[in-house]
């Protein structure tokens, strides 16, 4: 009796400990986001993400307290001898935020750690071709996102990115993008929508969208999304959040229903910065 007692006590600490978990991490957010914002880093944001300022003093104040808890719990780390500087990480965590201005609560929890290299870096990737042949290749890379807990950056990219604003093209909007469709451990462009019923209508509409620019790709029709979005559904999410926060206006104009969908699930509208 004493055993199964002791048992039950333990299952008891167990489950309080798990029902209380969310709860002390939203304290610990919470503090962390109560600290004195650094000058240096509000510099550092208004230099190098250009609609800062276009956001309302409610987005930009729920921002930098992303920041901040962004950069209390992930690491950083420089690749291929590269110095990591404040100044890469703001900018990284400022860009990478603007993905949970909805106040989702979670900050990419499966991800542990940032790896920058200065610029493209090279890959080997083992290709199987078919007919038992597997052909080895070197390929160039701006960035990835791993369900492992990494993501990795091209600095150079990143500042091109920076310095082109409404190009449409993003590289930490996009593998950040790839962390929230990962969370539920499979990239298939289906990120966790708030609603069950949210499902049905995203996958229809998605998935025309995505069929549409894998039909004009080809066709050189010209489109408002980049090409690379036809490689897979999980790419195709992340190049149309790239679209979404660089190029709404067109977004929305050529397809409404994809903006709709996106607007719904990020719970903002970029529209609003660009005036």
């Amino acid at each position: 009796m004493v055993e199964i007692i002791a048992v039950l006590i333990i299952i008891g600490v167990i489950v309080i400990g798990i029902l209380a978990s969310p709860i002390i991490v939203k304290q610990r957010h919470n503090q962390i986001k109560r600290r004195p914002f650094p000058p240096l880093w509000t510099a550092i944001i208004e230099n190098h993400l250009p609609i800062y300022l276009q956001l309302s003093p409610d987005e930009r104040r729920r921002l930098l307290g992303h920041i901040q808890v962004f950069l209390a719990e992930k690491q950083f780390i420089g690749c291929a001898g590269l110095e990591v500087t404040l100044e890469m990480k703001v900018t990284i965590a400022a860009m990478a935020c603007l993905l949970l201005l909805n106040e989702r609560g979670k900050y990419f929890p499966k991800l542990h750690s940032i790896l920058i290299y200065p610029s493209t870096y090279f890959v080997n990737e083992t290709i199987d071709t078919g007919n038992y042949v597997v052909e080895e290749r070197r390929e160039a890379r701006l960035g990835e996102s791993w369900t492992q807990g990494q993501v990795i950056l091209s600095w150079e990219n990143v500042q091109k990115d920076t310095a082109n604003w409404q190009d449409g093209h993003n590289v930490v909007l996009h593998e950040f993008a790839h962390q929230l469709d990962q969370e539920d451990g499979t990239a298939n462009g289906v990120p966790i929508l708030p609603l069950h019923a949210d499902y049905p209508v995203w996958a229809q509409v998605m998935t025309a969208e995505y069929e549409k620019l894998c039909h004009d790709i080809p066709r050189k029709v010209k489109t408002v999304m980049d090409g690379y979005g036809t490689t897979n559904p999980a790419e195709f999410f992340a190049v149309a959040t790239e679209t979404f926060y660089e190029k709404p206006r067109q977004l929305q104009k050529h397809h409404p229903q994809l903006y709709e969908q996106l607007q719904r699930y990020y719970q903002l509208n970029p529209i609003h910065w660009t005036d």
